[in-house]
Formats: C-alpha cells, sequence, structure tokens
C-alpha cells in the first residue's frame, strides 16, 4: 500500500446490499473505487450495530484494493487481532473510544496493520497533535458517527488544522460523512485525500445496474479535483 496525495474514493459498503456484498465489493472496484470502507459498529460506542470480525474476514477475498476497516466500537484493544487476522489494511480508532489512544496505534502498527485515528465532529485537530508520528490516516468526520445518509457537517477549518499539522508526513486526510459531489471540493480543497462515501456512491445502482456505481464515484472524483465530469 503506497503513499499519494491523489483523491481516493472509498465507497462505504454499509450503502451495499446486504445479500450481495461480495458483489457489491466486485462492483464498486470495477468501477473506479479506490479502497473499500468497512463500518464496524457495536451498539455502544455508536447507535447502531453492523459488522465483526467473521464478516470482514468474508469480504477480504472480494477485495483488491485497500481493506478500510473503521471501528466505531469501545474498546477496541481486545479486537486489534481479530481485524488484523481478518485482513484489514487500514484500521482506525476512534481518539474518544478509550484513554490509552497511544498503545491502540502502537498495538494496530505492531499487528501489521496501517493506523488510521478518527475524530468526531466536536472533537478538535490537536486532539491528535501528539499522535502523527504513531499515524498513517486521520479520519474527520462530518457526521455524528452511526448511521448513513446524515446531513454533512462542515469541518473543513479542522481539516485545514491537520493539513497544517501533518506537514510533510506520509498521513492520509480521510472524510467520512455526507461526501457527494458537493461537499467532496469542499473537503479536497482543505487538505483532504480519502473520500468515503455511501449513499452517494451505491444510489441508482445495483450489480445489475453497476455503470451506475462508476458515473457516481467519477462525479464524485471530479468534483473534489475541480473539474466536473
Amino acid at each position: 500500500m503506497s503513499f499519494d496525495r491523489q483523491i481516493k474514493i472509498a465507497p462505504s459498503i454499509l450503502s451495499a446490499d446486504f445479500a450481495n456484498f461480495g458483489q457489491e465489493i466486485q462492483a464498486i472496484e470495477t468501477q473506479g473505487a479506490d479502497w473499500v470502507h468497512v463500518d464496524v459498529m457495536d451498539g455502544h460506542f455508536v447507535p447502531n450495530l453492523t459488522f465483526g470480525p467473521m464478516a470482514v474476514k468474508a469480504f477480504r477475498p472480494h477485495v483488491k484494493t485497500v481493506m478500510d476497516v473503521h471501528l466505531m466500537i469501545a474498546p477496541v484493544d481486545p479486537y486489534i487481532d481479530a481485524y488484523a487476522d481478518a485482513g484489514a489494511d487500514v484500521l482506525t480508532a476512534h481518539v474518544e473510544a478509550g484513554p490509552h489512544i497511544h498503545r491502540t496505534l502502537q498495538a494496530i502498527r505492531g499487528a501489521g496493520m496501517k493506523a488510521g485515528v478518527a475524530l468526531n465532529p466536536g472533537t478538535p485537530a490537536e486532539a491528535v497533535a501528539h499522535l502523527l508520528d504513531l499515524t498513517d490516516l486521520i479520519c474527520v468526520m462530518t457526521v455524528n458517527p452511526g448511521f448513513g445518509g446524515q446531513k454533512f457537517i462542515d469541518m473543513t477549518g479542522k481539516i485545514r488544522a491537520l493539513r497544517d499539522m501533518i506537514g510533510d508526513r506520509p498521513i492520509h486526510i480521510e472524510i467520512d460523512g455526507g461526501v457527494d459531489p458537493k461537499t467532496a471540493p469542499l473537503v479536497a480543497e482543505a487538505g483532504a485525500d480519502v473520500l468515503v462515501a455511501g449513499s452517494a456512491v451505491f444510489k441508482g445502482g445495483s450489480v445489475d445496474n453497476p455503470e451506475a456505481y462508476g458515473e457516481n464515484i467519477r462525479n464524485i472524483r471530479a468534483a473534489a479535483n475541480g473539474v466536473w465530469a
């Protein structure tokens, strides 16, 4: 998994057809997805319940790009090895999920994965100021985590602060929540390079009509790059 700052579109399979995950993953990758984003929720840290390690392991053979696993759970540390065994390439934990985020990030890297740290909308950029040398990705939540399809919360000031803080470190800034062709240019201009999109990618398409996924992905990417398709 090499590092660059080109815009990457990471469809969230939380918006996919739950009966056809394998085909859905293959469809979005064929249609231009750069990463596949997997939202893990525990019904405790966030008010929703989604996937566990066994589901992530089942997704892995279908993912040919990067499997980006976002843990919205607490605690995190007891499950790190399970998600490593499941095949996560990037594992992201919330800074709000536990008292020892340094230990968590060290453990994620120690298990052979890239380490991400996520910030809820109410958490300032400064919360990760002392974590940068342990971090490969910072996920800025632009909705309150828990459900797809929520309205975008403008976090461009936080993104700019993180971009300045990161400097020349090889750290991705990922945006999760409400990303579509209208909001993509705002976050890209502020310094984000990985855009998670759920309903904005999957709307209007299916495994029988994957071209709609491709059109949606191209529109988001073009908007983020400042050119409309």
